[in-house]
């Protein structure tokens, strides 16, 4: 897994769709490396003091979209986090050029049937507000698979456990930090 030479990996950016455990694993992955965990949706509705859900409502999700980017521009400039990302943060190819200069970018990976069991009972999900839900899920999850892919790390969360997961992650993270020391 050859990185380019102009990027620093000193942190680690959890990439994926809703319900793919970017959260969840972040928080473990952040405590084994002693870093700290930023959940940039989190972040935004602690800032705005109103969910994701009201702001995609009254603002609508450009306006969303531009405080992730403004959110993924401050926390370059950080060490030693863990950034758990929106699902749609790297649909927009600047964030993730953004995220791949300094943090070794891991796309957490689950099938729409599988997500759609996560979060069907979540009432916290803006696009799931949909008459059909499963099908946006697909639909959302094709769109954006080509940035998905572009992480450094691919990982299916399906089958494993979020501890499981959150291993790989470090595993992986220290490959490449002691690869590059």
């Amino acid at each position: 897994m050859a990185m380019q030479n102009d990027r620093r990996i000193v942190n680690i950016a959890l990439i994926g769709f809703m319900g793919a455990g970017k959260t969840s694993v972040g928080r473990i992955v952040a405590d084994q490396l002693h870093f700290e965990h930023h959940d940039t949706d989190e972040i935004i509705q602690a800032r705005m003091g109103r969910t994701i859900t009201e702001i995609f409502s009254t603002d609508g999700e450009p306006a969303f979209r531009k405080m992730e980017s403004e959110l993924v521009e401050e926390l370059a400039g950080r060490t030693r986090i863990v950034i758990a990302t929106g699902g749609g943060l790297p649909a927009n190819p600047q964030n993730l050029a953004s995220l791949k200069m300094h943090a070794l970018v891991v796309c957490l990976w689950a099938s729409p049937e599988k997500i759609w069991e996560r979060v069907k009972n979540q009432t916290h999900r803006p696009l799931l507000h949909d008459p059909d839900p499963q099908k946006k899920i697909r639909d959302l999850l094709a769109a954006r698979e080509p940035f998905y892919k572009q992480a450094d790390v691919l990982l299916n969360t399906e089958l494993r456990s979020v501890r499981e997961v959150a291993q790989q992650v470090v595993h992986q993270f220290r490959l490449e930090a002691s690869g590059r020391q």
